[in-house]
């Protein structure tokens, strides 16, 4: 029987049908403090979940009779051809999960013809995925206390040639986060004996954490002597923030940035209006995962109202909750232009690297196509509002 902690091997990875198939796996190979880092959320989990759930509130009525031996999922994401109307969100800290998973990710976004986000608390620097990974590369600024220090990051991801800089607006601090202090990735971070008993009941993972060293964020390097080190990113990230940022410290990133700027963290619909008026060019409507503020709107729910906001004058994403491809023409058929996906294959690359993080990409195109053919559908175009059934929705 194969070590349950080490990386999946191709024939599990193939086995995976859905993206709770990889969730599973990745909770079988790492340790339980690193697992809860990237699947847990705030406090009661209640936002966390009902992400989930506000897909699960909206009902589809499919057109049938419709020809649809060959359907087309491309689209346009920010007025660029994307061949999914899926990015990868912003994920932080994955070399804490699987050495080298940042760029892995990455690799799997280019392959399937999607952009990718690179956090500013990745393991793997701006330059790194750029000249490793290469595609349509967005970059995701935190706005740290150093405003020089982020500046910097912005103009070397423009050096790198990034397309889009996205700036995270919901997370003025660090949300509570109650089982990462359960399982001692706690603030400031130490090794006690219940984490060291937690590492030690997945030896591969541990053998490769000692033999490669922690991971670091690489594109926080310089910032602080804490903020390289993965054992503090709990804290780190949150000491870091700096929550006097307001509009007119995105006006000054607006100002700075020549390309495309994409502000991530929207849900109400006048601080849409007020992001159009400095001169956005994409929102996200997002709540961080639920990993911020516990007892907010789902973000499938407050889509609507930015959508009524923006009126067509930038694109509009959503992401949160994402875990099937019919969630994806859900968020389309209410108007949104496409979705962001972040655990999904955060859980693929922790399950089984490169190829967990492809597979992840291929259960949900898989799921999109064939979610578009039963309903109907032979190009994104076709995918509106008349598909959606009425009176489900809060």
């Amino acid at each position: 029987m194969p070590d349950p902690d080490l990386p999946a091997p191709a024939g599990s990875i193939r086995r995976a049908w859905s993206i709770e198939d990889l969730r599973t796996q990745a909770r079988r190979r790492l340790p339980r403090a690193v697992f809860d880092l990237f699947d847990g959320g705030a406090e009661d989990e209640s936002t966390l979940r009902d992400n989930r759930a506000a897909f699960g509130r909206r009902r589809l009525m499919p057109r049938v009779l419709v020809d649809v031996a060959s359907v087309d999922p491309a689209t346009r994401i920010l007025g660029q051809p994307s061949a999914l109307p899926i990015a990868i969100a912003p994920t932080g800290a994955v070399g804490f999960g699987h050495r080298g998973g940042d760029v892995m990710i990455a690799r799997a976004a280019r392959r399937y013809g999607i952009p990718y986000s690179l956090s500013t608390s990745a393991t793997a620097s701006i330059e790194q995925v750029a000249e490793q990974a290469g595609g349509r590369l967005w970059f995701q600024a935190y706005i740290l206390k150093d405003r020089s220090f982020t500046f910097r990051l912005i103009e070397r991801a423009r050096v790198a040639g990034y397309e889009a800089v996205m700036i995270t607006v919901d997370l003025a601090v660090g949300g509570k986060r109650e089982k990462d202090f359960r399982n001692d990735m706690s603030i400031p971070f130490r090794y006690t004996p219940r984490n060291l008993i937690d590492f030690a009941s997945r030896p591969g993972w541990s053998m490769r954490m000692l033999a490669g060293g922690m991971p670091a964020m690489e594109n926080l390097r310089g910032l602080s002597p804490t903020a390289t080190s993965a054992r503090g990113i709990v804290s780190t990230a949150g000491r870091n923030y700096d929550p006097s940022f307001d509009w007119d410290g995105l006006q000054s990133v607006r100002d700075a940035w020549p390309g495309k700027l994409i502000v991530k963290g929207i849900v109400h619909p006048d601080d849409a209006r007020r992001a159009l008026a400095i001169g956005v060019d994409a929102i996200v409507v997002s709540n961080h995962g639920g990993r911020q503020l516990d007892g907010g709107i789902a973000t499938l729910d407050a889509l609507p109202g930015v959508l009524e906001a923006v009126a067509g004058r930038a694109s509009v994403l959503v992401d949160g909750g994402v875990r099937r491809g019919v969630d994806v023409v859900k968020a389309l058929a209410m108007g949104a232009e496409g979705v962001l996906v972040g655990r999904a294959t955060l859980y693929g690359v922790c399950a089984g690297g490169e190829a967990g993080a492809l597979r992840a990409l291929e259960i949900l195109r898989d799921e999109f196509v064939r979610s578009m053919q039963l309903c109907g559908a032979r190009t994104v175009a076709d995918i509106g509002p008349d598909l959606l059934a009425p009176g489900k929705a809060p």
